[in-house]
């Protein structure tokens, strides 16, 4: 698909510059940056938790006695 967009000139001058080294067409290393672009920036919710469960599994979560103790005597002197 053809599509036209606006770019500063510096940033253009990199990428013709990028792309000349590199061998590509500017069209294949605009369509390369958005999708690596993309793929870092849509997030898989499920894929998040699942990692983050993973490390709960190797790590040890629990909280520390003495700060359970700390926490709930804060939590009786402010009267919650």
């Amino acid at each position: 698909m053809k599509t036209a967009i606006s770019v500063r000139d510096p940033l253009f001058l990199r990428a013709e510059t990028f792309a000349k080294r590199e061998k590509v067409s500017r069209s294949q290393l605009f369509s390369d940056a958005i999708e690596e672009y993309l793929d870092r920036r849509e997030v898989d919710e499920d894929d998040i938790i699942a990692r983050i469960n993973a490390v709960c599994a190797e790590v040890d979560t629990s909280v520390d006695p003495r700060m359970k103790r700390y926490q709930f005597e804060r939590l009786k002197r402010s009267g919650l």
